[in-house]
């Protein structure tokens, strides 16, 4: 047998490889993992945790103005940039700390270094030029927002790795995209009082959603006050001579704002990790080529989460990890299950939204019932907003089976969570319509909703 350094190796201290060397180490097993900056990965550093904290931040300004229609006097209201960021830190520090407390506990050893591939089942720790052996290698580097080195004045510009910790909020910013990173910031900035325009190519924001979600966020945001550009880009950035910046795009635009935040998609980080070297093989993207185990095209070495372009959400990468650790440790195969991956895009408005949408239902199935409902939430009764909630359930009407669920409103996330247990089981519409109403929620008319608002045969409504 050949001795190796450690019974498992892992590149990257995100969410998924966090989670598989603290479980395998927790078994005993001899376990390092290498992360170059921060522990948490995306996530926790610069995704999902802090943009959630923004998101909560940016929504006050309507709670204060709400506020009036139920009895309350607010008083003058001030926010401050820097005491944000501070405090986005200071838990984000805390979380990192957590997870350096769960490998230690196991008996993981932590690598404060790049690590990269020289061998099938060897890595080398830049920092020291060390190079050490392991059984199994797992490469869970995630991704970074994609670079347009094409644009002119792409320099000048920040991704949503840098929005978290500008020096200053800007007063103006133009967003480029139309994906759930830069829909969810432009109602962020826009939220914290930054005059915001986004920018996007196609005909409606967030092109894989039900199309009534798109349409009902849009709406939404055009009516708060965010500007929204579609079938358009931006073709040049230049500096102003008063620092700022001036965007030029196809359609004849000129914007002079503060900061230009490009949010056109992610890429996998595979670049400079030696991928080449050992041959594990990559798509034309970039991403790491992997089987339903995880594994690579060469024995030993292992890739999950968003390096290997299946699903980029979190809990997904967690569940992979679960997954390989079964498989891989306790001789138990498991392979990852992708479908029905209930999800939330953080805009305000919120989407909840697991299965198919109601285009994508049209083309696998000859017979729909679509149920809907629109209408505005109780707590807009007395505060006077005139922001609506959507729900729509869409059933193949073959079988009665619910193969998609979503909603646009207040908390509509969490109900995406529910509701994704519930078509991971297999519910039908009978088992809607037979389960009783909580009283007086939104979520209520999920199960009230008894005829269908209209049917789509063929892919033709009717």
């Amino acid at each position: 047998m050949t001795a190796f350094d450690y019974d498992l190796f892992v590149i990257g201290g995100g969410s998924g490889g966090v989670r598989s060397a603290r479980l395998a180490a927790s078994m005993g097993k001899k376990v390092a993992i290498a992360e170059e900056f921060r522990f948490g990965g995306t996530c926790v550093i610069r995704g999902c945790v802090p943009k959630k904290l923004y998101v909560y931040a940016s929504q006050f300004p309507e709670h204060f103005e709400d506020a009036a229609g139920f009895g309350w006097t607010v008083g003058e209201s001030s926010f401050d940039w820097k005491a944000l960021v501070a405090a986005k830190e200071k838990e984000i520090t805390r979380l990192e700390g957590l997870y350096r407390k769960g490998l230690d506990n196991a008996a993981a050893t932590i690598l404060a270094t790049r690590a990269v591939l020289v061998g099938p089942n060897t890595v080398r720790l830049t920092a020291t030029g060390e190079e050490v052996t392991a059984e199994r290698i797992l490469i869970a580097v995630g991704g970074h927002p994609t670079p347009h080195p094409d644009l002119p004045g792409h320099e000048l510009c920040i991704t949503s790795n840098e929005a978290f910790d500008l020096p200053e909020m800007p007063k103006s910013i133009v967003i480029s995209g139309g994906g759930y990173i830069a829909v969810e910031f432009a109602n962020i900035f826009h939220g914290l009082g930054v005059e915001t325009t986004l920018i996007y190519r196609g005909k409606q924001i967030l092109s894989r959603f039900d199309q009534d979600m798109r349409h009902g966020v849009q709406s939404a945001m055009i009516a708060k006050g965010i500007r929204i550009l579609c079938e358009d880009i931006i073709t040049n950035v230049a500096e102003a001579a008063d620092g700022c910046r001036t965007v030029t795009t196809k359609a004849g635009e000129t914007l002079h704002v503060d900061q230009v935040m490009l949010a056109l998609g992610r890429a996998p980080n595979t670049g400079s990790l030696g991928l080449e070297t050992v041959g594990v093989q990559t798509n034309e993207r970039g991403a790491i080529i992997v089987d339903e185990y995880s594994r690579t095209n060469v024995s030993g070495i292992f890739a999950l989460g968003d390096v290997t372009d299946r699903v980029q959400l979190t809990p997904v990468a967690i569940h992979e990890a679960m997954c390989f650790i079964e498989t891989e440790f306790r001789g138990n195969p498991v392979s990852p299950d992708h479908d029905l991956i209930a999800t939330a895009v953080f805009s305000q408005p919120e989407i909840g939204t697991v299965g198919l949408s109601e285009e994508e239902a049209a083309k696998k199935f000859d017979d729909l019932e679509i149920y809907r409902a629109e209408f505005r939430p109780m707590k807009a009764t007395l505060s006077g907003r005139q922001e609506k909630i959507i729900m729509k359930l869409v059933v193949n009407a073959a079988d009665r089976k619910v193969v998609g669920a979503h909603i646009l409103g207040h908390e509509a996330g969490e109900m995406a969570q529910l509701l994704g247990i519930s078509l991971k089981a297999g519910v039908t519409k009978d088992d809607f319509d037979r389960t009783m109403a909580v009283h007086p929620t939104a979520s209520e008319e999920l199960v009230t909703m008894y005829q269908p608002s209209y049917r789509v045969r063929n892919g033709q409504r009717i």
